[in-house]
């Protein structure tokens, strides 16, 4: 690919693995489906930092393309989606609430100690009522399901538009 403005040669996109919603349109229909009702309840620019938060750490490019793009659709603001990958340093740029959300995130993604820690588990419950929290907790899971298809099938990051899977 060559882009006119400065004739820069960019690398190759890599092939895409398996189109595998198209093989599995019943699996595809089926997360569609539970994305949507994740997402219930829940703040837009939330649940938009939430998945990108997810699919940094799962190095989703196609999540992450998607995601950035509907965050910014939704109002967000482009230093808070670069702060991101940081936040821990950059903690003065989200809320409370946020930061309980990504430290959430960040745990429930990760697993690097085989749970979520009691702590980060009490911060969010502390800033979320049980149905809120049940439905960023379902959030997070299905940004971590779509993040393997993602990754594993090697989607190819760079032409979502935004809403386009809304």
């Amino acid at each position: 690919m060559t882009t006119t403005e400065t004739n820069t040669e960019y690398a190759p996109e890599l092939p895409v693995r398996l189109e595998w919603a198209r093989h599995a349109p019943e699996v595809y229909k089926a997360m569609v489906r539970l994305d949507s009702a994740a997402r219930k309840g829940l703040d837009a620019k939330l649940y938009e930092l939430v998945k990108i938060r997810a699919s940094q750490l799962n190095h989703c490019a196609f999540c992450l393309d998607m995601h950035t793009k509907d965050a910014l659709a939704a109002g967000e603001s482009v230093e808070r989606i670069i702060q991101l990958g940081v936040w821990e340093e950059s903690r003065h740029f989200y809320t409370e609430q946020e930061l309980a959300a990504i430290e959430l995130t960040e745990a429930v993604t990760v697993l690097t100690d085989g749970f979520v820690p009691d702590e980060v588990y009490e911060r969010a419950a502390k800033q979320f009522e049980e149905g809120e929290l049940s439905q960023l907790i379902a959030a997070i899971t299905v940004i971590n399901a779509w993040n393997r298809f993602g990754v594993t099938c090697r989607m190819t990051p760079g032409h979502y538009q935004p809403g386009q899977h809304s």
